[in-house]
């Protein structure tokens, strides 16, 4: 991490989900599982006061740091003066194009990292997958019962429709464990890092139309109690549903926590 001196810390907003981390220790292990290489191009989400950013930057890589707070927007600037591959963008993710940024700053794909506000995450996620071929890979800090959920396999208890989006897009997996007391202000749920590398499987599921493959599999878990066949006889014929169950080797009273993405797509193509 850089000893350069860091601003005067503001304080956190608590409209916008801010715990900033605040460990220098944990920043560095952080910073070891990104592997940060001097040719990558970074795109950080929600750079606060620049703990992360800097640590990116003085490895030599091209870093975008997108903060929506003005404040630390301008502080963050006055931090990054002295990297010549740094630059802040003030926006809002959810309203940034991540083409745009690439076509911008000459990039191919973007290495995603991002301290997430626990009440927009999944929203986030959902928008670094719509310009899913513009990523190298996502690291980001979440909540732990969210990570579980995006690392979840069919029959657990935490397997849902984030964790088949999450997998048809990348692979999840959990690198570390983040502790409240690394944050100001500590928030009250525990955090970890976690990493998802494109592609997922929708490349081996075949699927031609990702949005409404996708809307389908949101149907198939829109009741999670309900089976299957209840979820999907609103939709279809029941009797086309039962008879597409069947031909997909899945029983009647099946639930959608019971099924991989394989199993959709070929539900899918039989209904």
């Amino acid at each position: 991490m850089s000893r350069r001196t860091a601003p005067a810390r503001r304080r956190p907003h608590p409209r916008l989900g801010q715990h900033f981390l605040a460990d220098s220790r944990i920043a560095g292990r952080i910073l070891d599982e990104l592997d940060v290489r001097a040719g990558d191009s970074w795109l950080e989400i929600g750079a606060g006061h620049g703990e992360m950013t800097v640590g990116l930057a003085d490895t030599g890589a091209a870093v975008v740091a997108v903060e929506r707070d003005p404040k630390l927007a301008a502080s963050l600037r006055a931090r990054l003066a002295g990297f010549a591959r740094a630059r802040v963008v003030e926006s809002d993710i959810l309203e940034t194009r991540l083409g745009t940024l690439a076509r911008e700053a000459g990039v191919a794909r973007w290495r995603v990292y991002g301290n997430l506000p626990y009440y927009i995450t999944s929203p986030i996620l959902q928008h670094l997958f719509a310009s899913i071929e513009l990523v190298a890979d996502i690291h980001v800090v979440v909540q732990r019962e969210v990570a579980e959920r995006l690392a979840a396999r069919p029959h657990s208890r935490d397997y849902g429709y984030l964790s088949a989006l999450a997998q048809f897009y990348a692979t999840p997996e959990i690198l570390l464990a983040v502790p409240r007391g690394a944050f100001q202000p500590p928030p009250k749920v525990e955090s970890v890092l976690v990493r998802l590398v494109p592609p997922g499987a929708r490349a081996a599921l075949g699927v031609a139309d990702a949005e409404e493959f996708l809307r389908f599999v949101g149907t198939c878990f829109r009741m999670k109690r309900k089976t299957l066949f209840n979820n999907l006889r609103g939709l279809y014929d029941p009797e086309r549903v039962r008879g597409a169950l069947a031909a997909a080797g899945l029983d009647v009273r099946a639930r959608a926590e019971e099924l991989t993405l394989g199993d959709f797509a070929r539900l899918v193509r039989l209904l």
